[in-house]
């Protein structure tokens, strides 16, 4: 608890303090860091970050539901193996993870290659060092956090739901829309909020993939600590992204406690 609750006290300390000239710290109360935070040009970072990461999010949704789906149809033994294939990516080092698609990515690329050889294309696509650079490294390290709580709310439920549903007359987008959508809702939430906290807060897919040309708060953050020696404003911006990641999480709190009291009140 000590080791969790000390680092964020510090940095509440340095976020009240001014930085001196050459990135000393001047223990004099100040509200400055704050206040800079909301300038435009930081503000602007921020709002990047939060529309990388809902882009992010919503292609993984997109994606992550009918791969769960699917994964919870198949036999045991081919779950099991998907499963472990889901997982298999986590055994390699993230950073090496992450270089590997700049060779995918580059002009002279893996990918790049492959569509000119096939003949989709004429010419390179400019894809490295693009936020479409970006999008691609997050949502692929970032959609098994997706698929996972999915598919467990697709286990959890009960098949003859739909056998019910479908001798009442119901068809598929009804049976999809009344039974399936409302039982993964907690699945779906939770692999959402999984996936949206990382992908805001990062900073080295940005920095890799995304170069100069996309700057992510989780970069601006990195740079004041390590390069402009800016403690106190890198430590206001952190401040600003929990605060923002914290109501988050009470808003799915609340909303999965709603969530659950319904059954009882529909019973009462």
């Amino acid at each position: 608890m000590i080791l969790f609750v000390l680092p964020l006290l510090i940095i509440l300390v340095y976020s009240f303090i001014e930085r001196g000239t050459y990135g000393e710290l001047i223990y004099s109360f100040t509200l400055e860091n704050y206040q800079r935070s909301f300038d435009p040009l930081y503000a602007q970072t921020l709002w990047r970050s939060v529309y990388i990461a809902l882009v992010a999010t919503c292609i993984c949704l997109i994606t992550g539901f009918p791969l769960a789906w699917y994964m919870s149809l198949q036999s045991e033994s081919k779950k099991k193996l998907l499963l472990a294939l889901l997982i298999i990516p986590f055994w390699t080092n993230f950073l090496v993870r992450t270089y590997s698609w700049i060779f995918i990515l580059r002009t002279e690329g893996l990918l790049n290659n492959m569509l000119l050889r096939i003949g989709i294309i004429e010419q390179p696509l400019d894809i490295l060092f693009t936020e479409t650079s970006v999008l691609i490294g997050l949502v692929y390290t970032y959609l098994p956090f997706m698929v996972l709580p999915i598919y467990v709310s697709i286990e959890k439920m009960d098949n003859n739901l739909f056998d019910a549903a479908r001798d009442l007359g119901a068809n598929a987008l009804k049976r999809f829309t009344k039974i399936m959508m409302p039982l993964t809702k907690p699945g779906v939430i939770s692999g959402s909020i999984l996936v949206f906290v990382p992908c805001l807060g990062a900073y080295i897919t940005p920095d890799l993939l995304g170069g100069a040309k996309t700057l992510m708060i989780g970069n601006l953050i990195q740079i004041q600590f390590l390069s402009a020696r800016d403690w106190p404003f890198g430590s206001a911006l952190s401040l600003i992204v929990m605060a923002f990641v914290l109501l988050l999480l009470l808003v799915y709190t609340k909303y999965t406690n709603d969530f659950k009291s319904q059954p009882e009140e529909s019973n009462m």
